[in-house]
């Protein structure tokens, strides 16, 4: 298996951090993979298999990750391909579970053959965060975002 692609979108960072840690959690299981902004990408060449992420916004992927998706459909259609989506922070209590979901993203990918979406909780920091009790402004769950990329590494390494 060639090399993993890992791209991503973020505003304020929190998207970046769970890429990079997937990224990571990759290489630790022997799958070689490279990290890169959705905007910095500009071919597809050499990479077997691509994850990509954004932040999400009231139910709207970054533009730079929905430009990605749409520049690289025909190429992203030809090789494995997992999504997530990072963002909901606050009190889970309150949370619509579809909030998240930015449901024109996830068709698209799942027209090109994606093999899962799943929803990482995000970050909210500075003064957006500031209100909120510390275990809700930080939502990202690593264990989880770890087992995630494992069963990413366990589907492209020949058992």
């Amino acid at each position: 298996m060639s090399s993993v692609l890992v791209v991503y979108a973020s505003k304020h960072g929190s998207t970046a951090e769970i890429a990079e840690a997937i990224t990571a959690t990759l290489r630790e299981s022997g799958v070689a993979a490279d990290c890169a902004e959705a905007g910095d990408v500009t071919s597809l060449d050499g990479y077997g298999a691509v994850v990509l992420g954004s932040a999400v916004y009231m139910r709207r992927w970054r533009r730079e990750a929905r430009h990605f998706l749409d520049r690289h459909a025909d190429e992203l259609a030809a090789r494995p391909l997992w999504i997530f989506s990072s963002g909901p922070a606050g009190d889970p209590a309150k949370d619509n579970p579809r909030w998240s979901e930015p449901p024109k993203v996830i068709a698209k990918a799942e027209r090109l053959g994606a093999r899962e979406h799943v929803v990482f909780g995000g970050y909210m920091p500075g003064r957006a965060g500031e209100n909120l009790p510390p275990a809700f402004r930080d939502r990202r769950d690593w264990d989880e975002i770890a087992a995630w990329a494992r069963t990413i590494a366990a589907a492209l390494v020949p058992a």
